[in-house]
């Protein structure tokens, strides 16, 4: 056994002695694990497969509950004043744990104040799209074209402020180009126009674009994240051919309601860690275009303010109001 897995064992095995001080052991009974949108997304996929492993692992149910509305908003106030125990927690992405916070003046929560960190399970780039029959096969050539015809490219979204949104705004904003935002009340809308040809391009969640691309059924243009990814690896980054910084990802993680007692955040995180450190699990997710990281819960609180001042940087440079 390496160093990283003897630390790993020795953090579960406190864990669980704090737990047991605790008066009992945890999970002793089923955990519900609340997504804010409907099933079939990112976050959705992402709540199942972690609920399956822990339930193996724990021999304690673990449900995912669907609870959409309010853009993440719904589900996020359910989780936020549940009981503190540990046995409801929340299921959190970029929308409702940092871009609302910048575009609604009301919540009914606070993502920074209302919740702990618990663990980040994985990110995913935006890979940007355009239809088949587009007169361009690169971002460069995109922004050329664009630049030629101001104000008649649209660029589709699965609604305002969200990811795709802001990336393909600041996009707009750093290379000087002028379109226009066509945003759709799903992502799923919004590929069937561009598998259509009715708009002309769309930052998509990496999984649900690779049978798209594999199939040549759209050109993929360019990667959202700084890096470039295994599923795409000849794929070019934004960054890389802007030859500026730019970074949109989307991503899941754990976070229970901020009074949850620490031994139990720690537990979980010790058990979330072990499951993404098994080879299968990260095989399954980086299949399917999902990058997956080892993360204390301190690291991911300080990824979680990173991306506030990512996001809130995007949002005042397109001069996006709250509403």
């Amino acid at each position: 056994m390496n160093k990283q897995g003897l630390k790993l064992l020795l953090l579960l095995f406190l864990a669980v002695l704090s737990s047991l001080s605790l008066g009992q052991a945890y999970p002793n009974k089923p955990v519900t694990i609340v997504v804010t949108y409907a099933p079939g997304g990112l976050g959705d996929m992402l709540a199942r497969q972690l609920a399956d492993q822990l339930t193996q692992r724990t021999k304690q149910s673990f449900i995912v509950e669907n609870k959409p509305g309010a853009t993440g908003a719904l589900g996020s106030r359910y989780v936020a004043k549940s009981k503190a125990d540990g046995y409801t927690l929340l299921l959190g992405q970029t929308g409702e744990m940092v871009i609302n916070t910048l575009v609604s003046k009301d919540l009914g929560y606070d993502p920074y104040l209302d919740f702990k960190a618990v663990a980040l399970i994985g990110e995913v780039p935006l890979t940007l799209v355009a239809p088949l029959s587009a007169p361009y096969n690169s971002l460069p050539e995109l922004i050329q074209y664009a630049k030629s015809q101001p104000n008649k490219l649209t660029y589709a979204s699965s609604g305002t402020a969200t990811p795709g949104h802001l990336a393909a705004a600041s996009l707009c904003q750093l290379v000087g180009v002028n379109m226009t935002h066509a945003p759709y009340k799903g992502a799923g809308q919004a590929m069937t126009d561009i598998l259509g040809a009715h708009v002309d391009m769309f930052f998509a969640s990496t999984p649900s674009v690779v049978q798209f691309i594999e199939g040549k059924k759209v050109k993929a243009l360019a990667i959202s994240s700084p890096k470039r990814t295994n599923v795409f690896p000849q794929l070019h980054t934004v960054s890389e051919d802007i030859g500026k910084d730019f970074s949109f990802t989307l991503w899941g993680g754990i976070f229970a309601p901020t009074e949850t007692p620490d031994p139990i955040l720690q537990s979980l995180n010790i058990m979330i860690n072990s499951i993404l450190a098994d080879p299968s699990f990260k095989k399954q997710l980086e299949n399917e275009g999902i990058n997956i990281r080892q993360n204390s819960r301190e690291e991911f609180s300080q990824f979680h303010r990173s991306e506030l001042s990512n996001y809130k940087k995007s949002t005042q440079s397109i001069n996006l109001k709250s509403e």
